[in-house]
């Protein structure tokens, strides 16, 4: 008891250092965390990930990564463009990565369960030196 007396401040900033590392891991692993450029290449070379961009389609022509599909967040829902194999992970990007993660819930509440949001968007894209595309 003593110890624990003399030595409380020490026993807080532990404590509450391995909380914010609990937090870090339930946060990126709690059922669709974002990916970053590296995880969603590898996704795509080795199964076959989908690249959806739900940016509109404006903003698609300016510059998307290269091979992504456009599916505007307002058009998701009966998109042609999803892929009909719902085990095939997706990739959900748009320009910061806001509006992908509400599309990849949306995307795995309609079954599509692999689907995830890329980390950083279009601009971790880009400053990760990945090709980009311009035009519809």
């Amino acid at each position: 008891m003593k110890f624990i007396i003399d030595n409380w401040m020490l026993i807080v900033v532990a404590a509450s250092s391995g909380g914010m590392l609990l937090w870090q891991a339930l946060q990126k692993n709690g059922g669709g965390g974002a990916v970053a450029c590296s995880e969603a290449v590898r996704l795509i070379n080795r199964e076959k990930a989908v690249l959806i961009d739900v940016c509109e389609s404006a903003e698609y022509a300016k510059g998307h990564a290269a091979g992504a599909r456009n599916v505007p967040l307002s058009a998701l829902a009966g998109s042609k463009e999803l892929p009909a194999n719902k085990s095939l992970p997706i990739i959900v990007m748009c320009a910061s990565g806001a509006r992908a993660g509400r599309a990849a819930a949306a995307l795995r509440k309609a079954g599509h369960e692999r689907a995830v949001p890329m980390a950083g968007g279009l601009a971790a894209w880009r400053e990760a030196g990945l090709p980009i595309d311009k035009g519809a």
